[in-house]
């Protein structure tokens, strides 16, 4: 909003302007009624002032000027400098605290050396980027010049703006305070003696962060990031809540179990002494009494439970020893309880945890974790995104509001401007003219012009970037026009060059190049690497003559115009200099420029292009918020380095064994940043473990948890920016004439293709040549400009619009036919089920109401779909139950119609049996009961696969059981589908897709069966995982589902291959420089590497122990070739064994070289770049355009993608639900007793201290550790029963109060029941003992109350507002994760028939396997949550004869080896994990969506359903007797009981009265009237007010026609016009009494002054009120 329309000139601040000011500011001060300013967002300090407040003279540089926005002029007593730039300085002018006055010299000197662009602010970067080059490069810069300048810089400050004089002062900024302290940092540091020197040297690293102060950009980024952790803080507190109930119950159900270890029992005469086996003494294993895993430091976990782990023979299991991961890893308290859920909810290593909990507790305990993983990494994620995206939009959008107002002024200022200069040029060149031939006008006029369009050419000409000499050269040297032999070459190249068949050959050349590139491997044989190096210089050779024809068709200048020839020029020189530098020694690394030759397909790619500059026009808008985050990163680091270096030095022993660095430490500034960098990935835990072993506790949580929160919260926001931009709504491909000759090449070689069909079929062409030359040429006629990224994304709608223009509908046809959502144009003529369709379409009324009629039947055309087809369009069921009654005179099937099975005649008595099996058929198939059975059956049949496991060979019965019932099944399916045949007929049956995967259902159920009956054809029965696909279409919950899926992410395709190239450019170069770089000798004996020191290479490695030949052996996550690079490259996408990869990339030397530790460590930032480049924004592009989607499909339909139409109906009541308490009011007890105890127990303040009660309950919690004292055990025990008494009280006074009402609501039976759990706890360990009854039971029963801090009403409306999103979006929810496990389902079935027996090692263990279905699960979810499937994969990748053995014999089953298939396990994987991540994706956006939603309905002034049934609620407590009028008294309170945006607080009787009520007798206003009165006043001129107004009153006359007429007599309006007319009468008759009674002065004293003086100002406001009635207006 803009201060003042129209903004003044500038005019210097002198001490005359400084009085008016103080007296302006004075008079305002008395003033009652404030104006409302608000500051210019354009006129904020550091940003330029705009040109529409005049030119800066040149006296008026460095100079005090008058404020020119009023809210500071008026109100704050400021006043600006600009500087040359007009760069805004806001300085405060009153002297106050060692404040000079603003025209002191030396205040003037300072701000002039403040303001200057150059000398200070140029000076004081440079010296500052000077100091982070000196930390990066450890240089040492004296402290005096550093002290210095730092001092110099704050007395400049000090003086120029004082040391607290207002916001602007020295103090009344931050960043000054920040200056300040790292100042006198360096003086204490350079003059005192003192000890904590070290710790002040540690805070120096501050200084760093002094950069953000001086860009404008940076530091007011700051500050919206500041405002984005102000919102944050809801969301912040309740997860801390969340992480504290979670953390209990961790408590309660796993304390001290993770010290449970397998111990081996001593046998006699044996010694029982502890050994150690390293001189490490820091190093050491608790005992070698425990059982440890081969290469383990830390001993097996086992548990008491059967599903828990369990121990060899001769072990048992105790309770010994420390905790895993050096300790840190427990549930033994709060705190390491709160440490561990921390983790789990970022998320980082939790298959770890996993596994250490399910080996101690138990597999049930999965459970546990799985909640942990959907409400912290997924809801509480979704929350922390959507607030994030609020805000981003708020910003977005007042950033939006600001331009829109300014700029349209902005323009008219230039435009004029520019007139006018024009015009002054204009006039002076006119009397220049008539000065020297006064007497030729028209000479005169014609030279004016002519020097007119001279002078706009040398504008022009000016604008350019390159001197005129250079344009000059340009155009005679490089425009080629010699002689008219060369013009006509140059026509024939020109030619060549543009003919479309030529930009064809281009495209499969790079295709072809790129297939090249990617065939490079190790090892490799001469002839593949000759072939290589000949089509290398083939392809060179092409692009060079491209290159060549090019310029002689376009000049050079021509050719250099275009960014493409340029990047095309630039290849070919690359291609040139790396042939001529091929064998010098070093310049190898020229080859992984050859990359830039796939972006060679962007010239032909469209989307490639617009994702490519919305990349750099997002870019170019984040560079402040990437330079941000650099900036942290870099400050994080270097002070990480402060802080910890010297102890990662003194303490290295107690991490590693040999007492050296670990790879991850903070010792110098490189492993530092690169620790930091490791922390932002979400890696950290491991690193944080050896960080508190060398330097505490106390700084390395408060460290870390700075470097996420921080770290994350930038890492978000880019992230959110990234996706808006890389939406392309408003970015366009250019015109390109490459893409063009493609498309029109391609289209000729079509209509090649079809005109020899056409003539070997011997066929007619029927369609017009003026057809066919317009479907050739559609191509080129289609402009790519016009399509944005989400249009030419979508793949499908892009070819169907160019096939619908060109007028081949078959295609389209056979497109739609083979999609899973049936096309309505597709015809049928058959009787098929009416209720089968897949589809909604409210379009199908007039086709519905036709089929139903029998007479009409005939008459629909053969393009419509009959009454029962499977290709209808399903209505909704609003029209179901209009249509339904004329459905049931009608029958469902029709008859007299053609079949596709058979061409029979209606009349003949043939036919009519035959159509009379179809009704039955059809009648079947339709039934409801029919439906019910096959969904059943189809249940059992997909359940029956769970038990397939290991053991079935053992349990021989359920084996017989299985077999028989896998018959029935398919006899049951095969007999469905022959009825469907009869019913619906082969085309429409093989028409509708989910018949279609019915039917490949079916074939594999006999597949299944025929596989059992002989040897050779076992492997069919593993394709009975792809029987559960039948239930996706048994249940229109999953139909949903699959159709939103395909809809949201089917259009990615297109932006799916452009990341695919870009990961194919890493995957290559990975190549280039790893491959076979990954092999090293190893130990057998050990396992591990030998040092370079001992084995130097291949040979040495091979004749190394008296000749035998010791494992050279390669990375099993390696980059050979372009597959293996592509495999690597995903599990750093995915951060799952990504730190052994690269620390295979760092220590790489060269082939068949022995690696040494670190020495390639700069090989670092291959990963880095992959990582951001690779995974972070292609990642943002894919969500962004799925995002897109969702929200198209979502507009059309208007509400959410993924519920069903009866889940809509249940989103409404459940928004109901959310927004009221639906609980009846129970009625107050007559007894005196019971209505004190019912008074007592309905208080606010009695909910409050329950409130209360409960959060010391789960304080008492907190108190409780692991081996605890007897005394601490007592007193806990004593305070559980004091709270279960309590508890007690609580609920015995409730059934005093409620009586039989009590059990009516449902908290407060959950309620009886905690009680009565909680007695029953206490008490039974006194009677059978505490082995039956755990201790922490009670406390866990006493817990689960804390529920109530979550319900409505009763808890924080904080913790409500942010549970809403999850409560709305639980039905989407509910069907997606309904997919998710159909989908685990499925793949758990795969891995157990493929991955049972692999042997176990790595991520395969006696807790994730795949032998039963339970354990796949496990799997599968962890893979779900991209959480070891590294390890998983490294045990199924055992398929050599060296790391299995394929003739071991497995007890209990035929089936023999241990081996695992990498080829089926790289598929298993990889497309599990693209399908669950596509799946998980879309519900954050359910979740994101539906708060951004919520959010937005509140910003806007609409009125919902939820705030009427509010203002009701309301409304009852002051109406009780529902008389649907009160009192004109109560009005007020009424107002301002009411919930935003109905809600006027007080004082509001002003407000009321200007709203004109109407008035009963009795002065009552009625309900109604109120209503419509409040929603005018919300709703203001919004055009919905009238049909909502009337939307309003019909809804209420149809809830209550029993309404009470009365006629109003007046308004409120009138009363108070009658009110103030009364008091002005009063008031002249009492002057009219003071002047004829000026004795009777007794009577005068009579009269009450402050009522006249009242009614004064009451009049006064009610003036004012009835000017501002809007209402009152109208009328």
């Amino acid at each position: 909003m803009l201060a003042s329309p129209e903004p003044k000139g500038l005019v210097p601040f002198t001490k005359e302007s400084f009085e008016l000011i103080k007296q302006h500011i004075a008079k305002t001060h008395n003033e009652e009624h404030e104006e409302d300013l608000k500051p210019n967002p354009d006129l904020e300090v550091g940003k330029e002032l705009p040109f529409i407040y005049g030119n800066l003279s040149q006296g008026m540089v460095s100079e005090p000027l008058e404020d020119v926005d009023p809210y500071y002029y008026k109100k704050k007593n400021t006043f600006i400098v600009l500087n040359k730039n007009r760069t805004i300085f806001r300085f405060n002018a009153a002297s106050i605290l060692c404040t000079l006055s603003p025209f002191n010299c030396i205040r003037g000197t300072t701000i002039k050396v403040l303001a200057h662009p150059y000398p200070f602010l140029l000076t004081s970067t440079f010296f500052r980027l000077f100091i982070l080059i000196s930390v990066l490069l450890g240089l040492h810069i004296p402290v005096n010049t550093l002290l210095g300048i730092y001092t110099f810089e704050i007395l400049v400050k000090l003086f120029a703006r004082g040391v607290w004089a207002g916001s602007f002062s020295f103090l009344g900024d931050p960043w000054n305070w920040l200056d300040f302290s790292v100042t006198m940092f360096e003086v204490i540091i350079r003059y005192s003696p003192l000890n904590f020197i070290p710790m002040l040297q540690t805070a120096r690293t501050l200084r760093i962060l002094k950069i953000i102060p001086l860009n404008q950009g940076l530091k007011s980024l700051a500050g919206v990031l500041t405002h984005c952790l102000k919102k944050l803080i809801g969301v912040i507190i309740l997860t801390l809540f969340f992480l504290s109930i979670f953390s209990l119950i961790g408590m309660g159900l796993f304390m001290g179990n993770l010290k449970h270890k397998c111990f081996r029992w001593p046998q006699e005469n044996e010694n029982e002494t502890l050994h150690n086996k390293t001189g490490n003494p820091y190093y050491i294993r608790e005992t070698e009494n425990f059982y440890y895993l081969e290469g383990e430091r830390y001993a097996l976990l086992c548990g008491n439970r059967t599903d828990a782990g369990q121990c060899p023979e001769g072990y048992v299991c105790v309770k010994a020893g420390i905790n895993p991961d050096q300790g840190f890893t427990n549930f033994d308290s709060f705190g390491w309880a709160l440490f561990a859920l921390f983790r789990l909810m970022a998320q980082d290593y939790p298959e770890g945890l996993y596994h250490q909990i399910l080996y101690a507790s138990g597999k049930v305990y999965m459970i546990f974790f799985v909640m942990v993983s959907f409400w912290f990494s997924f809801y509480m994620a979704s929350l922390f995104l959507g607030i994030l995206a609020m805000a981003y939009e708020e910003e977005k959008q007042r950033v939006g509001q600001t331009s829109k107002k300014i700029e349209p002024k902005f323009q008219q200022t230039g435009k004029e401007l520019q007139e006018g200069n024009e015009t002054d040029e204009a006039k002076t060149i006119q009397i220049e003219m008539k000065k020297r031939s006064p007497t030729s006008t028209d000479t005169s006029l014609d030279v004016l012009e002519d020097a007119t369009l001279r002078h706009k050419e040398e504008l022009e000409k000016s604008k350019k970037i390159c001197p005129l000499y250079w344009y000059k050269f340009a155009t005679t040297f490089l425009i080629w026009n010699c002689s008219p032999c060369w013009s006509k070459l140059k026509e024939f190249v020109h030619r060549i060059v543009m003919a479309p068949f030529t930009d064809l050959f281009l495209i499969i050349c790079i295709i072809l190049n790129i297939c090249f590139l990617a065939l490079e491997r190790y090892p490799m044989s001469k002839s593949t690497n000759n072939l290589l190096n000949i089509g290398n210089l083939v392809f060179i050779g092409i692009f060079t003559a491209e290159m060549i024809f090019k310029i002689i068709a376009m000049h050079p200048y021509g050719y250099f115009q275009v960014g493409w020839n340029i990047f095309d020029s630039v290849i070919v020189f690359h291609g040139l200099t790396e042939l001529c530098l091929a064998n010098v020694e070093g310049m190898v690394l020229l080859r992984l420029f050859r990359m830039l030759r796939i972006f060679k397909l962007g010239k032909y790619w469209p989307t490639f292009q617009i994702l490519m500059r919305s990349l750099s026009k997002a870019w170019v808008t984040l560079r402040d918020l990437v330079l941000l985050l650099f900036i942290f990163m870099f400050f994080s680091a270097a002070f990480g380095m402060r802080l910890f270096g010297q102890n990662y030095e003194e303490f290295v022993c107690h991490i590693d064994q040999n007492c050296q660095l670990p790879r991850w430490h903070m010792h110098d500034f490189f492993h530092s940043y690169l620790n930091v960098f490791r922390i932002l990935c979400g890696e950290w835990v491991e690193t944080l473990w050896d960080c508190m072993e060398v330097a505490g506790q106390s700084w390395c949580i408060p460290f870390y948890l700075m470097v996420i929160l921080i770290g994350n919260l930038l890492f978000f926001y880019i992230f959110l920016e990234n996706c808006s931009f890389s939406s392309c709504k408003d970015v366009t491909a250019e015109e390109n004439n490459e893409a063009k000759n493609l498309q029109l090449a391609v289209a000729r070689i079509k209509k090649g293709i079809n005109y020899v069909l056409l003539k070997i079929l011997c066929k007619k062409q029927n369609v017009p040549k003026d057809t066919m030359d317009h479907v050739n040429e559609v191509y080129v006629k289609e402009d790519i400009s016009d399509h944005t990224l989400s249009e030419l994304s979508n793949a499908q709608d892009f070819l169907k619009d160019k096939e619908k223009s060109s007028g081949t509908e078959k295609n389209t046809t056979e497109n739609e036919s083979q999609s899973l959502i049936p096309s309505p144009s597709v015809s049928e003529t058959v009787p098929v089920a009416s209720g089968e369709s897949d589809i909604e379409n409210p379009d199908n009324k007039e086709i519905q109401s036709k089929s139903g009629d029998g007479d009409s039947k005939e008459k629909i055309k053969q393009s419509s779909s009959s009454e029962c087809s499977t290709v209808d369009i399903a209505i909704s069921e609003e029209e179901e139950m209009f249509y339904g009654s004329e459905r049931s005179k009608h029958p469902k099937n029709g008859c007299g119609r053609g079949s596709s099975l058979g061409q029979t005649s209606g009349a003949s008595k043939k036919g009519k049996i035959w159509q009379n099996i179809r009704k039955t058929c059809c009648k079947i198939v339709e039934n409801n009961w029919f439906k019910c059975f096959i969904g059943l059956v189809t249940l059992l049949s997909t359940g029956t696969l769970a038990f397939e496991d290991i053991y079935i060979d053992q349990r021989k019965t359920i084996k017989i059981l299985l077999e028989y019932a896998d018959m029935i099944f398919t006899y049951i399916f095969i007999l469905e589908m022959l009825l469907k045949w009869m019913a619906y007929g082969f085309k429409a049956y093989f028409s509708n897709g989910w018949y279609r995967l019915d039917f490949v259902v079916v074939i594999v159920f006999c597949l299944s069966l025929i596989g059992k009956t002989r040897e050779e054809l076992k492997p069919l029965i593993s394709m009975k995982f792809l029987r559960p696909l039948r239930v996706l279409s048994q249940f229109e919950r999953m139909k949903v589902v699959v159709r939103a899926l395909i809809k949201t992410t089917l259009p990615t395709l297109n932006v799916f291959l452009v990341c695919l190239m870009i990961w194919l450019i890493f995957s290559i170069m990975g190549v280039d420089l790893f491959a076979g770089r990954f092999y090293e000798c190893i130990d057998p004996t050990s396992g591990e590497r030998f040092p370079s020191s001992e084995v130097m290479n291949k040979s040495q490695c091979e004749s190394l122990l008296f000749n035998e030949s010791m494992p050279w052996e390669n990375a099993k996550m390696n980059f050979d070739n372009v597959g293996n690079g592509f495999l690597s490259l995903l599990q750093v996408a995915t951060f799952n064994g990504w730190i052994t990869i690269m620390n295979s990339a760092i220590d790489s030397v060269a082939v068949n070289i022995q690696p040494h530790f670190e020495v390639n460590i700069y090989m670092y930032c291959y990963f880095i770049n992959f990582i951001i480049f690779g995974v972070f924004l292609p990642l943002s592009m894919l969500i962004s355009v799925i995002i897109d989607n969702f929200n198209k499909h979502k507009i059309k339909i208007s509400s959410n993608i993924f519920i069903t139409v009866k889940q809509r109906k249940q989103y409404r009541r459940l928004k109901k639900l959310m927004y009221e308490d639906s609980q009846r009011p129970v009625p107050r007890p007559r007894n005196k007793l019971q209505g004190f105890v019912f008074d007592l127990v309905t208080s606010q303040v009695f909910n409050v201290i329950v409130m209360v009660l409960i959060c010391f309950q789960a304080i008492a919690m907190m108190i409780d550790t692991d081996g605890q004292s007897l005394e601490m055990y007592i007193a806990l025990y004593w305070i559980n029963s004091i709270f279960v008494m309590l508890y007690t009280m609580e609920c015995i006074l409730k059934l005093i109060a409620l009586r039989c009402f009590y059990f009516t609501i449902v908290w407060n039976i959950f309620d009886f029941m905690v009680v009565i759990f909680s007695i029953t706890g206490l008490c039974l360990p006194m009677t059978v003992g505490s082995y039956l009854v755990s201790p922490s039971f009670v406390q866990l029963i006493l817990l689960s109350r804390i529920i109530h801090m979550l319900r409505l009403g009763k808890g924080p409306k904080v913790f409500h507002n942010l549970m809403l999103p999850l409560m709305l979006s639980l039905p989407a929810l509910l069907n997606i994760i309904l997919l998710i496990f159909l989908v685990m389902f499925i793949y758990a079935i795969f891995g157990m028939y493929n991955f049972a027996y692999v042997k176990k090692e790595a991520g395969i263990n006696d807790v994730s396997n795949f032998e039963t279905f339970g354990s796949s699960m496990l799997c599968l979810f962890q893979v779900a949550i991209f959480a070891g499937w590294d390890g998983m994969l490294d045990a199924i990748f055992n398929s050599k004869w060296s790391d299995c053995d394929p003739d071991k014999i497995n007890p209990g089953t035929q089936v023999r080896g241990d081996c695992g298939n990498p080829s089926v396990g790289i598929f298993y994987f990889v497309s599990y994990i693209l399908i669950s991540w596509l799946i998980i994706v879309n519900m954050y956006i359910v979740v994101v969506m539906e708060f951004l939603n919520i959010a937005s309905k509140k910003k806007n002034k609409t009125l919902s359903e939820d705030d009427f049934r509010k203002f009701f609620q309301v409304w009852k407590r002051f109406d009780p007797d529902r008389t649907q009028y009160i009192d004109s008294s109560k009005l007020s309170d009424f107002a301002a009981a009411l919930d935003p945006p109905l809600f006027m607080a007080k004082p509001n009787k002003g407000q009321l009265i200007a709203l004109d009520l109407p008035m009963a007798v009795g002065d009552r206003i009625h309900c109604l009237d109120i209503l419509l009165a409040f929603t005018k006043r919300v709703m203001g001129q919004d055009v919905r007010m009238e049909r909502l107004l009337s939307e309003i009153e019909s809804g209420f006359l149809l809830a209550n026609p029993f309404k009470i007429t009365c006629e109003p007599i007046t308004t409120t309006l009138k009363r108070k016009q009658e009110a103030v007319s009364a008091t002005i009468i009063q008031r002249a008759y009492k002057n009219y009494r003071l002047r004829r009674n000026d004795k009777n002065t007794s009577h005068i004293h009579m009269i009450d002054d402050d009522r006249d003086v009242h009614a004064t100002k009451e009049g006064a406001y009610f003036d004012k009120a009835k000017e501002k009635s809007p209402i009152q207006s109208q009328i």
